[in-house]
């Protein structure tokens, strides 16, 4: 590798158009990330979970204070508390990349509770809370029913959203649609749009996790190497409809399983968002940076996957599910579950240093 670049990644982000965040708020792991180039992070309560497991006794000792700090608060309300804290002390270390890029990029990725997923006015009402914990925010909100009519709202207020639980070509579509309207509705009104930073992401790796799932419910036999092209497939569908329409955001691949999530949009205007153990394996392996978003994915591939998994169809085709059907498609639905489940857990940690159990 040429001497001038650090890293794999940072010549990606010094060479390409595709820029790195970091899928993790974890001030050390965003700290490295941040020398290899990246420009943005992700906090939710996934993320969380996992800071706390390798930084407990840490945050074992602010939870303690935050307790003394509130004593009327409730477990929840303790418990996001620590995660804006969190949130927000990884956004001061982005904070001048925001600066320099006015907005564009510098942000930090703050996730709605996931249990809100049916309540547009509350997802809403917690981003608006959320976008005043650091000027550099941009709110994660689910692409469910009610999370397309939060998407739109929140836009028109002036927050940067941050699409999220979504993994096929008609939520994309529809995030940028409701993307769109917002801004429409600001700028008629005269409001400024000059720093807003929409995302919205695409989980890769949890489609082709749902489509190994079904191909193991229904006894399918397709080639193993169909399931790594999944994600892939909708991801560059998605991105080449957001060029055409001129779309107001970018979209970012998320959901690492394999080098085929980030190698194969490196040259597109997108963000690729892997969590540092990956972004050590990338910069480890032998991968050359190129030009690849514009390659298109095997049609053998593609046919196969048509052809044996209806829920890709559903994925891949833009007209392939309503706005209403989002919220029942399978890895939408596993996704809230653990998403829900990861927040049940740091609560439970919280509850545990409230109330310490007699049995212990």
């Amino acid at each position: 590798m040429d001497q001038k670049y650090k890293s794999t990644l940072h010549e990606m982000t010094q060479t390409t158009p595709t820029v790195l965040w970091n899928d993790s708020s974890s001030i050390d792991e965003l700290t490295l990330s941040i020398e290899d180039g990246a420009v943005g992070a992700t906090c939710n309560p996934v993320i969380v979970g996992t800071v706390l497991n390798m930084e407990w006794e840490k945050w074992k000792t602010r939870i303690l204070e935050l307790i003394k700090e509130n004593p009327i608060a409730t477990e929840d309300e303790i418990a996001w508390k620590l995660i804006e804290e969190m949130s927000a002390k990884a956004a001061s270390l982005l904070k001048p990349v925001f600066d320099r890029e006015k907005g564009k990029n510098g942000r930090l990725s703050i996730q709605t509770d996931p249990r809100l997923f049916r309540d547009a006015e509350r997802i809403v009402r917690q981003a608006a809370h959320f976008n005043t914990l650091a000027p550099n925010m941009i709110v994660k909100i689910p692409v469910t029913s009610a999370g397309i009519r939060a998407i739109e709202e929140a836009t028109y207020l002036g927050i940067s959203i941050n699409a999220t639980v979504s993994f096929t070509v008609p939520q994309a579509v529809a995030v940028a649609e409701a993307v769109e309207r917002g801004l429409t509705r600001r700028e008629n009104e005269g409001k400024d749009i000059s720093r807003m930073g929409p995302v919205s992401t695409i989980m890769v790796g949890r489609l082709d996790d749902w489509l190994r799932v079904v191909a193991e419910k229904k006894n399918i036999i397709a080639n193993p190497n169909v399931f790594d092209w999944a994600g892939v497939a909708v991801m560059k569908k998605a991105y080449a409809i957001y060029r055409e329409r001129g779309y107001r955001l970018r979209l970012l691949s998320a959901a690492f399983r394999n080098h085929l999530h980030w190698s194969e949009f490196i040259g597109g205007d997108v963000i690729i968002s892997p969590p540092y153990i990956w972004q050590k394996r990338y910069n480890g392996s032998d991968i050359k940076i190129e030009d690849r978003m514009s390659n298109p994915v095997d049609p053998l591939i593609i046919s196969e996957l048509w052809e044996k998994f209806p829920d890709f169809r559903r994925a891949y085709d833009e007209k392939g599910m309503t706005v209403e059907e989002f919220d029942t498609f399978g890895a939408t639905v596993r996704t809230l579950r653990q998403f829900s489940e990861a927040t049940s857990n740091v609560i439970q940690r919280v509850r545990d240093l409230i109330i310490p159990s007699p049995d212990k």
